[in-house]
């Protein structure tokens, strides 16, 4: 079935839908994984975007149940050059077509992807529209120019959980109604350092990684004001990761900022973001971001580089920032960017990349037992 992407600026791509007919908008971004297109498609933080991956052959391993990082695919659109409608995989339960289609997402093939990805490199990403029944170019651009700008939106109230859930043996068990949030929520209190973990679009491997670091988590949605926090009395607080700019998540911002030194901090991608907001700092958004499982990250206290997986389209601005408060511990090796920053005094750090990967490598996982020490020294 032919289809037409058309970018805000005008330019357009010929391609054909592989899900049937349909229309979808958003930013477009581009992903250079070579592998883990499933964990794409179901992280939070790709709300609001139609995704491209720049390697070429997708759909060869299929789908199955246990690869999700949320509760539903997440992305707009999923853009390929060549789909594997035959899957072959042990582990694979249902073919990538059937998965899009089920949930009412268009993923569409033949599109010259590489070309997609140099012009979003040279002009940014920009906003754009794909459909199967509007094939006019004129149309689909001014269809494409009248989205909503990324910059400005707060995504993270769309993606977060509406009920709090404890994270138990590698899955969400969400809390009955007359469960209280307070120092009683607890069940492995004395066993396990218990975290509260704000859901700004949680990747499950997050929880995932947290307890096998040997936390107990407790995922509570993203409005939680802090009083209900340390009424749950946890041992340190978690800020996930997230879709759209940070600036408009006001809520989350000034929750941060009220816990900065009565509880041991962590964040991780949006959850930098919104601690180096709430430290005072300001946020911009990148040309086309980092958004792949390949990243180069020096850590600045070892001087060792880690390869790491990402998916960000904003920064923080280290400028904006008391360099006698806050430090940067880790920039990217690519652009300079900041991409991990610590309190000098309050226990308190956070780093842009993703150190649960999932898919990726495991070059970061240190960071977790970096968040337990710091738990035990506060």
């Amino acid at each position: 079935m032919k289809a037409l992407l058309a970018l805000e600026d005008g330019r357009t791509f010929p391609c054909r839908s592989f899900t049937g007919p349909g229309e979808a908008s958003g930013e477009v971004v581009f992903n250079t994984s070579m592998t883990g297109y499933q964990e794409v498609l179901t992280d939070p933080s790709y709300s609001g975007q139609m995704v491209t991956m720049t390697y070429p052959l997708v759909g060869n391993y299929g789908v199955n149940p246990e690869d999700v990082e949320s509760a539903r695919i997440q992305v707009a659109a999923f853009l390929v050059k060549e789909y594997q409608p035959f899957p072959s995989n042990f582990r694979s339960t249902q073919s990538l077509a059937d998965y899009l289609s089920n949930q009412g997402v268009l993923g569409v093939e033949g599109l010259d992807t590489r070309a997609l990805t140099r012009h979003i490199r040279n002009g940014g990403a920009m906003r754009a529209i794909i459909s199967t029944t509007d094939l006019d170019a004129a149309s689909l651009t001014r269809r494409a120019n009248a989205i909503p700008s990324m910059e400005g939106l707060d995504l993270a109230r769309d993606v977060t959980t509406e009920t709090a859930y404890r994270w138990q043996d590698g899955r969400p068990e969400f809390l009955a109604a007359d469960d209280t949030l307070d120092a009683g929520i607890w069940r492995q209190r004395e066993d396990r350092p218990s975290v509260v973990a704000i859901d700004f679009g949680l990747k499950y491997n997050i929880a995932r990684c947290l307890e096998k670091a040997g936390f107990e988590v407790v995922v509570v949605p993203a409005a939680t004001e802090a009083g209900t926090i340390m009424a749950m009395a946890p041992d340190g607080l978690f800020l996930s990761n997230g879709p759209g700019d940070p600036e408009p998540v006001t809520y989350g911002i000034e929750t941060t900022r009220e816990l900065l030194g009565r509880l041991p901090i962590f964040g991780i991608c949006l959850g930098n973001q919104i601690l180096g907001l709430a430290l005072g700092g300001r946020t911009y958004k990148l040309k086309f971001g980092h958004r792949g499982a390949n990243q180069p990250v020096k850590n600045l206290a070892t001087g060792k580089v880690e390869i790491t997986s990402q998916n960000h389209g904003f920064a923080v601005d280290m400028k904006s920032l008391s360099a006698d408060d806050v430090e940067v511990t880790h920039i990217n090796l690519n652009d300079n960017t900041v991409e991990g920053i610590r309190h000098r005094r309050l226990p308190a750090f956070a780093v842009q990349y993703h150190p649960e990967a999932s898919p990726g490598p495991h070059d970061a996982a240190y960071l977790f037992d970096q968040f337990r020490t710091m738990m035990k020294t506060n």
